[in-house]
């Protein structure tokens, strides 16, 4: 049963992990090379992710510049930035795509904020789910009546624990989206 307990605990990491990846992506007004973590380009007909292609830095507080190691590939980017709907348009200059970050408006602000916490939701069904899977191993694992009521007991405490930090992560970004 301790083996269910460990897993169940590596399962809710990875679920917490995967959450704020999603966070990442949702962007606050400021350059985060995150945002472009989705974006495919079509490289001499296979479609590779742009971080394999290209440097990705912030020269500005609103600017992203991406440097491709083969500058052939520079329109090839291009339209893989338009193709990934990341809202952004790129400017390319011959040698660098340099993509401008609009200023959030305070309704965008709003979405993006519902948008996290809907995330924020999604994650602690995941973890409910993680939760049922684990007392349902340890009903079917052999043991006392005693030692089953405490080792649901114990995932019980591991999901509280895992949604305050859901909770916590999704208060963060609110507060990071909401600041002007």
């Amino acid at each position: 049963m301790d083996d269910i307990l460990m897993n169940t605990e590596l399962e809710m990491d990875k679920a917490i992990e995967n959450f704020e990846k999603r966070l990442t992506n949702i962007r606050a007004g400021r350059a985060n090379p995150a945002i472009l973590d989705g974006v495919m380009v079509n490289y001499y007909g296979v479609d590779t992710p742009l971080k394999q292609l290209a440097t990705i830095s912030i020269p500005e507080a609103r600017q992203l510049q991406i440097k491709p190691f083969d500058r052939s590939s520079l329109s090839d980017i291009e339209k893989g930035i338009y193709a990934s709907n990341v809202g952004l348009t790129p400017n390319n200059n011959g040698d660098v795509i340099i993509l401008n970050i609009p200023a959030l408006t305070e309704e965008t602000r709003r979405e993006y904020v519902k948008q996290a916490k809907a995330y924020g939701e999604d994650c602690k069904v995941v973890l409910r789910n993680i939760r049922q899977d684990a007392n349902n191993d340890i009903k079917n694992a052999e043991g006392t009546e005693d030692d089953v009521k405490a080792y649901q007991a114990d995932v019980q405490e591991l999901i509280q624990k895992y949604n305050k930090i859901v909770d916590e992560k999704v208060k963060v970004k609110e507060t990071e989206l909401l600041t002007v």
